[in-house]
C-alpha cells in the first residue's frame, strides 16, 4: 500500500510550488534532451534541434492540452469562462498536447525547412519517456486512480478525493502507475527500433507510437473513474484511442503500398 504524500512540495514567498508542475517540468526538460540526444545519433539531425523546437512543443503541447480539456468539460467553463486560463487549478489532456504539439512541429519544420515526419519521430520517443515521468504527478494530486481494489500495491486515496459513489471504499487501482509502467515500456521499444534503424521510412515510427501508446490508455482507461464524457458508450479517451488506432493503422498501410 501507498499513499500521496501531499500536493505542495513547498511555498516560496508565500507562492505554493506543487509537486505536479515540478514533475511536468522536469519531464518536459528530460524528453526534450533525449530526443536531442536521438535527433543527432539516429536520425542524422543537427544537435540541439530539438532544443530549438522545444518552445513550439511545450506552447502549442501546453495549449492544445488545456483547451481539450475545456472542451470536455464545456459546461463547467461555459459558466466559468475566467477559469480556462487558470491552469494551475488543474486540467489538460495528453490527446490535446500530442494535437498542439504536432501543430508546433509543422510550424517549425516549415520555418527552418526540417522534414516533419522525421521530427515526429523523434519526439514521439522523447515524449514517450515524458509521459511515463510525468504521469507521478497524478500521485500527487491524488487523481487518475483506478476502480477499488485490495491489492499488494494499492493506492490509498483519502475521502476528499474519492468520488461520491466510492466513498466508502480506502485502496484504489494506481492506474497512473500503471500507465507510468507501461509507458517507460513503449520508451524502450521506441528507442531500440530507432537504435537498430529498423523502421525505414520517416514517420512510420511515430504512427507506431500512436498505435502502441492508444492501446495503453485503452487498457489503463478501463480501470479508471474519472471519465466525464462517454461516446457510444466508451469513455472519450477510450473512444479518442481507438479512432486513432484505426486511423494510424490504415496510414501505415497506404504508406507502405
Amino acid at each position: 500500500m501507498f499513499t500521496s504524500p501531499s500536493q505542495i512540495l513547498c511555498t516560496i514567498f508565500g507562492v505554493k510550488i506543487y509537486y505536479y508542475g515540478v514533475i511536468m517540468a522536469l519531464a518536459i526538460a528530460i524528453g526534450i534532451l533525449v530526443s536531442d540526444y536521438i535527433a543527432s545519433k539516429f536520425f542524422n539531425l543537427k544537435k540541439e534541434i530539438m532544443i530549438d523546437l522545444a518552445p513550439y512543443l511545450i506552447i502549442f503541447g501546453i495549449v492544445g492540452a488545456r483547451l481539450y480539456y475545456c472542451a470536455l468539460n464545456y459546461d463547467f467553463y461555459l459558466r466559468f469562462p475566467t477559469e480556462i486560463l487558470a491552469i494551475r487549478h488543474g486540467g489538460i489532456s495528453i490527446h490535446g498536447a500530442i494535437i498542439g504539439g504536432l501543430v508546433g512541429l509543422w510550424i517549425f519544420s516549415c520555418r527552418h525547412k526540417v522534414d516533419f515526419f522525421k521530427l515526429a519521430d523523434v519526439s514521439c520517443i522523447g515524449l514517450s519517456l515524458a509521459q511515463a515521468i510525468g504521469r507521478w504527478g497524478n500521485f500527487f494530486n491524488s487523481e487518475a486512480f483506478g476502480a477499488p481494489c485490495n491489492l499488494p500495491w494499492k493506492l490509498y486515496i483519502a475521502p476528499q478525493y474519492r468520488p461520491i459513489p466510492y466513498q466508502d471504499y480506502q485502496f484504489f487501482h494506481p492506474t497512473f502507475l500503471y500507465e507510468s509502467i507501461l509507458d517507460l515500456a513503449l520508451f524502450v521499444v521506441l528507442f531500440y527500433i530507432a537504435k537498430k534503424g529498423f523502421i525505414k521510412k520517416d514517420g512510420n515510427l511515430a504512427l507506431v507510437y500512436l498505435i502502441l501508446y492508444s492501446l495503453i490508455r485503452i487498457a489503463v482507461e478501463s480501470l479508471r473513474l474519472d471519465c466525464v464524457r462517454y461516446v457510444f458508450g466508451f469513455s472519450v479517451a477510450i473512444f479518442v484511442s481507438i479512432c486513432i488506432i484505426i486511423l494510424a493503422t490504415i496510414i501505415l498501410v497506404m504508406r507502405k503500398r
